[in-house]
């Protein structure tokens, strides 16, 4: 009798284990396509800010600690540092700004977005082709931009 009793008590913990087990609420997986889509949404918005000189825009997209690394300068660190960057590329004229996302993977800390971007600008509509990479992180809710980096393709111009 002894001996069953052991059996149903072990067979009574593995089925309340079992239950346990069933019931608990398993962490919900990381949607990077949605993520990407998202992402996707806020470039247009990015690029459009570009055009329409939406300057407030293009600061609150980036984290407070946002870092730029614009071509041919320093590190720009934090949001009044990047306002002025921004600026001076309104002042370019630009008429026309496209990104296309050539990679995107990340996860719930961080999400990267790789792409090739066009641009056209000033009165001799002058064309610039290259590649960016941002990396998004959560701010307030919000994904921002938290490193963005960008290069030509186009061949350097000679100095004098």
């Amino acid at each position: 009798m002894r001996k069953h009793l052991g059996m149903f008590f072990l067979i009574g913990c593995g089925l309340a284990l079992l239950v346990l087990g069933c019931n608990q609420q398993q962490k919900p997986t990381f949607d990077v396509t949605a993520m990407e889509k998202i992402i996707e949404e806020k470039n247009n918005q990015f690029t459009k800010a570009h055009i329409t000189g939406d300057s407030a825009f293009l600061v609150n997209i980036f984290t407070q600690d946002a870092k730029v690394f614009a071509p041919n300068s320093d590190v720009v660190i934090g949001r009044p540092a990047i306002a002025v960057v921004n600026s001076q590329y309104l002042k370019l004229d630009i008429k026309e700004f496209r990104e296309e996302t050539t990679a995107f993977y990340g996860n719930e800390d961080y999400l990267i977005d790789e792409g090739n971007y066009y641009v056209r600008y000033g009165k001799d509509n002058t064309i610039d082709k290259g590649k960016y990479l941002n990396v998004w992180k959560k701010e307030d809710g919000d994904w921002k931009i938290y490193s963005n980096i960008w290069n030509t393709n186009m061949p350097a111009t000679p100095t004098k």
